[in-house]
């Protein structure tokens, strides 16, 4: 009984945690460049149930040897194993700012180790130097002069160097390649990952790459840079509420199950074996 106990309450926790999830990506539906995160579930390994009895055998002592009669196999409960982020294009959105600046995939390959398809980025660093990546190109000019997200972070180019700018007069190609009204030009630096499921999510939308610095994109991959464009967020909301509410029809159904057992270990513990 208690086994089932517990598969009911790991049920209740994996659902919870998908809830969690799935509102964090409606929370972000509109969060430029936000990738939707999916979860990975798993089971508990499972164990082999066998029922021990005495098989009478016919000797002179007339003594009685156990034996195992298989029940079959049990799964003890589910967890949520992992986030994995879907890195796939969100729609692109006409927004008029000059500093808003939109990457749009091209022919990008498959890994051939891992099975994914890869992922560009704009490079970006804080003032420590550290490397974060991202999609979300709603960028502003600093009072410094460069070119940084909305959080402070100064957008690299193709040399791993901050992008200085005089004013919001520039123009940029679909190749990348920043213009500035003093006819100074950049090349923005686009970063390739081949296997995006190295990067971990950071707050902001930022990614992290746990394989070191990733490099360029290289020729075999192609892109377009739009300025005045925003990659929106790649949420599905239809399908996230569907979810949403899948989770927690199914976490109202092992709660159920949860208060059945209790009902029989009431009963069992207080009126069972009672004397009358």
């Amino acid at each position: 009984m208690l086994r089932g106990l517990y598969t009911a309450a790991s049920g209740m926790l994996a659902q919870e945690r998908r809830v969690d999830w799935l509102t964090n990506n409606l929370a972000n539906a509109e969060t430029p460049g936000y990738k939707a995160d999916a979860a990975a579930m798993r089971a508990f390994p499972e164990l082999l149930m066998s029922r021990l009895e005495d098989q009478p055998i016919p000797t002179a002592s007339r003594r009685a040897i156990p034996t195992q009669t298989v029940i079959g196999p049990l799964v003890t409960g589910v967890y949520m194993q992992e986030l994995i982020p879907n890195f796939r294009q969100g729609d692109v959105k006409e927004t008029g700012l000059a500093t808003d600046i939109a990457l749009v995939d091209g022919q990008v390959p498959v890994d051939r180790a891992s099975g994914q398809r890869g992922a560009l980025f704009f490079a970006v660093a804080n003032g420590q130097g550290e490397v974060r990546y991202t999609r979300n190109g709603h960028f502003t000019l600093s009072p410094d002069g460069y070119l940084t997200t909305q959080e402070g972070w100064y957008v690299l180019d193709a040399n791993g160097e901050r992008i200085p700018l005089s004013s919001e007069r520039f123009a940029v190609r679909d190749d990348g390649t920043i213009i500035d009204e003093n006819g100074t030009a950049t090349r923005l630096g686009v970063a390739f990952a081949a296997n995006p499921q190295t990067l971990v999510k950071e707050g902001n939308g930022l990614f992290r790459s746990t394989t070191g610095p990733l490099p360029q994109a290289p020729g075999n991959v192609t892109y377009t840079v739009k300025q005045r464009f925003l990659e929106r967020s790649n949420v599905d909301i239809e399908r996230t509420m569907t979810d949403l509410l899948a989770a927690y029809r199914a976490f109202e159904a092992n709660q159920k199950i949860v208060q059945a057992y209790d009902r029989s270990l009431d009963k069992a513990v207080n009126e069972v074996g009672r004397l009358k």
